[in-house]
């Protein structure tokens, strides 16, 4: 039953020019952009048009609230003083996470149809809108499955359950359940994204590995297993750590809870392996070249993830505008905020653009698009939420001061926003490894060239923007250039995909304020924009 409407007559004054909140919002028959870009794509428009419906509900909006108002606890000890090193997360948490199980969020991509990674790309896209922190599990369980692909055995195990379409929190073995969720810890204090600095030693008992060492970043402790690395004589090698055992606990202990910035409904722990069983996954001394697949995959999520917060905070800004008066006008109808809200608009047309067309190379044959998938998410990664911060700040000032209150979705959304550009490889982790992929895997340089280059001819600011990153850089940046470099090539080759997929209003505006030059520091310091046609794709 819906909720009665609130008093808005409260005596002393009546309530006026304040929105009604949206207590749900369809996240697919809202979203223009989003259909266009699935059916370019070759994404199941059926499949995320139930989805969007669901993950856009009043009911799962609630449970996402209450999810972050009751924030996870850790339980180390019983009252006995027997460990536990469980994490008690609200209900709400995992009403979102059995939703977005249920909805394919990290299965849809491995059933064998057509289209599965663009479907789960715009599965991340709208939970990210809702309820952040329950993408972290279901991005690493829908990663995990092609690193598991270097050991028959544990594939056969794992990988029925981590793609099973539904959520089983019991605690008990892997054998045991029907689903499984899938964690990573690979982080230690002194080596950070220097994987190769970790000192956790695994040593060989019979069939199996015991894993001794503290891991600084675990996120998910209570997923059923956990991929991770240490060290045996050969180098450092990949392990699966299995968190329940027959009948009793692997000694995988909790330390703490990390207190983050945001994130608020995820657990992320600092964890010890005390004699911790664990299953080799690859060849001795192979650790990295392992792992990376898993790797390679979460930074899918953390290239499409921001686009998702900037359309939640955009959202949240055009229906405020549309709603509000000032001055004796409605603030949309002021040509100051349609160009505000237009510009950067253009950013997130542009992020959503460009982390779909690189799902889409994740779900192409060949050797060509697996090359373009490896260097497009990258750059898109990095430059996605490079855009993200300024975007969801500009959004929360919109609102004013409502903006800096916990009851509108704003605070939450600015404390995600810098997330995915830390989390699966930091920007300067980024900008390097696109410079190394570039040396050393010359298919990446060319399927990248040649889809700038297809771009060609559509647009001259995009055409001289091309010549002029080329004749800056022709061959690789320096070092100390690598963050310009990996701007300039993110930028274009975002340009290149809305010069194929986007309307004229949206491929001319973001050639012309962020290929040109023409335009301030700030957002909405811009002009010429086609505000009418770029605001109506806002919804």
């Amino acid at each position: 039953m819906p909720p009665s409407p609130p008093n808005d007559d409260l005596g002393t004054h009546h309530v006026s020019n304040q929105p009604m909140p949206q207590l749900s919002r369809d996240l697919w028959a809202n979203d223009i952009a989003l259909r266009g870009a699935i059916a370019r794509n070759g994404g199941r428009a059926d499949d995320l048009a139930a989805a969007g419906a669901v993950y856009g509900s009043a009911e799962m909006r609630q449970a996402a609230q209450e999810a972050r108002r009751d924030p996870p606890r850790l339980i180390a000890f019983d009252r006995t003083g027997r460990r536990r090193d469980e994490v008690a997360y609200n209900q709400g948490y995992h009403h979102c996470l059995r939703v977005g199980a249920q909805q394919g969020y990290a299965s849809v991509a491995w059933d064998g149809r057509p289209g599965g990674h663009v479907t789960h790309a715009a599965q991340v896209y709208m939970l990210s809108q809702v309820e952040p922190g329950t993408c972290c599990p279901l991005t690493m369980t829908y990663a995990a499955v092609p690193a598991l692909r270097a050991d028959a055995n544990l594939a056969a195990l794992w990988q029925p359950r981590l793609t099973a379409p539904d959520y089983d929190p019991s605690l008990c073995p892997v054998d045991q359940k029907h689903a499984a969720t899938m964690g990573m810890a690979m982080t230690e204090k002194q080596g950070g994204s220097d994987v190769r600095a970790n000192t956790t030693r695994a040593r060989r008992d019979g069939d199996i590995y015991r894993l001794t060492g503290h891991k600084w970043f675990c996120s998910a402790p209570m997923s059923d297993g956990f991929l991770t690395l240490a060290y045996t004589d050969e180098g450092l090698t990949c392990f699966l750590v299995p968190r329940w055992l027959d009948g009793t606990r692997n000694t995988i202990r909790l330390r703490r809870l990390k207190d983050k910035l945001g994130n608020r409904a995820n657990a992320s722990a600092e964890i010890e392996y005390i004699d911790a069983l664990a299953h080799r996954l690859g060849d001795e001394g192979a650790g990295v070249r392992t792992i990376i697949e898993m790797v390679h995959h979460t930074r899918l999520d953390t290239a499409i993830a921001p686009a998702g917060l900037m359309r939640a905070a955009l959202s949240e800004a055009h229906w405020w505008v549309n709603g509000r008066k000032a001055f004796q006008r409605r603030l949309i109808d002021q040509p100051l905020m349609r160009t505000v809200l237009a510009d950067l608009a253009l950013d997130w047309e542009g992020a959503l653009a460009a982390g779909l067309a690189m799902a889409r190379a994740f779900d192409g044959p060949g050797a060509e698009n697996r090359a373009l998938a490896r260097i497009g998410v990258a750059l898109v990664k990095f430059l996605n939420n490079k855009r993200c911060v300024p975007v969801v700040a500009e959004a929360m000032e919109v609102l004013g001061g409502m903006g800096y209150i916990e009851e509108t979705p704003m605070p939450m959304l600015y404390r995600e926003a810098p997330l995915n550009g830390i989390w699966e490889g930091s920007g300067n982790v980024i900008c390097l490894d696109i410079l190394r992929t570039l040396a050393r895997e010359p298919l990446a340089g060319a399927v990248l060239n040649h889809a700038l280059d297809a771009a060609r001819g559509a647009n001259r600011h995009y055409d001289r923007a091309l010549e002029n990153h080329r004749a800056r850089w022709p061959d690789l940046a320096g070092e100390s250039e690598a963050r310009w470099f990996a701007e300039s090539l993110g930028t274009l080759l975002t340009m290149a995909t809305l010069i194929e997929t986007a309307p004229n209003a949206i491929s001319d505006g973001y050639a012309a304020t962020r290929l040109s030059g023409a335009r301030g520091l700030v957002p909405g310091s811009v002009t010429g924009l086609d505000t009418d046609a770029i605001l109506s794709r806002l919804g």
